[in-house]
């Protein structure tokens, strides 16, 4: 049996219990912090609304950006109308940014994207947006680096964990940055538990881990791991936004809440959640996704005890991530 922080050639620290800490990420448990989204699409657009929703505790206000001012005004427009009746200030403010003032805010989402691939494309097209959102992001990140952003930096686009570690080349320290990809992973995989008897043991004892595109693992259970039916099961999740595509949509709603809003409020919180951090030092390591959350000491994440063929499945993902940079 080993376990996840074998893979971490940074620092981190042992809590003598199923998890291990991750020094240098900061702890926003009980603090409302001031949130800017670049780019206000279809991910962009229902992401802002489930942190206008759902973020009221953890977010002061939601800043809005994109190159097309008429996209911007128009969900200021709608997300402001939306309101309780009997407590119009229930809901955080959503206010236009410009440009140049886009790191005026205390945590950073990257939405943007240079075309997300058509409807009948094949291979994972996650990764088909590697080469031209690697540009545009590490542009930003040089950009935030510039403007003294001390924030935090958070990565909703595809493909989320190769596109953190262009934010890292870009001057964004490591642990101010997240990756935001694997939380619908995680649904998808319950959609499917529930559906299949043979698979339900996911439903309490499951977890997922790495990229949220080919190389993701998902594990049965990590207490009693089967790797046949954890095999089928990822296939299964790796595979849900075809389903999607094929039905004629872009599958960009579940991703947009169960990994954006959900996660990153939960990670706000100082609540348990999957996002991707960086298990490496200096140049050396990657972005990888994994059950985590922040702490006073640092980033806490999972580091429970893995079955071997598990744990080989984790150390290939992790291998692959790190080819990327």
């Amino acid at each position: 049996m080993r376990r996840l922080h074998e893979l971490c050639t940074g620092k981190y620290v042992l809590t003598g219990s199923d998890s291990f800490v991750l020094p240098g990420y900061r702890c926003h448990e009980g603090e409302k912090v001031r949130l800017n989204i670049l780019a206000m699409g279809d991910v962009g657009g229902t992401l802002a609304l489930g942190l206008r929703l759902l973020g009221a505790d953890a977010i002061s206000r939601i800043g809005i950006c994109d190159i097309d001012p008429r996209c911007v005004s128009r969900w200021e427009h709608e997300l402001n109308q939306i309101a309780m009746p009997d407590a119009p200030e229930a809901f955080p403010e959503v206010l236009p940014v410009p440009l140049e003032d886009l790191f005026d805010c205390d945590a950073f989402v990257f939405c943007a994207s240079r075309g997300v691939p058509e409807l009948g494309s094949s291979g994972d097209v996650r990764m088909l947006q590697l080469d031209k959102n690697r540009g545009l992001i590490r542009g930003y990140a040089q950009q935030a680096a510039k403007a003294g952003f001390d924030g935090e930096f958070f990565v909703v686009s595809d493909p989320v964990d190769p596109l953190c570690m262009a934010a890292k080349t870009g001057g964004i320290s490591a642990s101010r940055i997240q990756g935001f990809g694997l939380g619908v992973m995680n649904g998808r995989a319950l959609y499917y538990a529930r559906r299949d008897p043979s698979l339900s043991q996911y439903l309490k004892e499951g977890r997922v881990f790495g990229p949220h595109g080919e190389d993701l693992v998902v594990a049965d259970s990590v207490t009693n791991y089967d790797d046949a039916l954890s095999r089928k099961l990822t296939d299964l999740t790796v595979t849900a936004n075809l389903e999607i595509r094929e039905m004629g949509f872009k599958p960009y709603i579940a991703p947009a809440i169960a990994s954006g809003a959900l996660s990153i409020l939960e990670n706000l919180r100082g609540h348990w959640h999957y996002s991707s951090a960086y298990l490496g030092s200096g140049p050396d390591g990657a972005f990888l996704g994994m059950r985590n959350r922040r702490t006073p000491e640092g980033l806490e994440a999972e580091d429970q005890p893995l079955d071997d063929k598990l744990y080989a499945r984790i150390e290939r993902a992790y291998r692959n991530l790190e080819e990327l940079r």
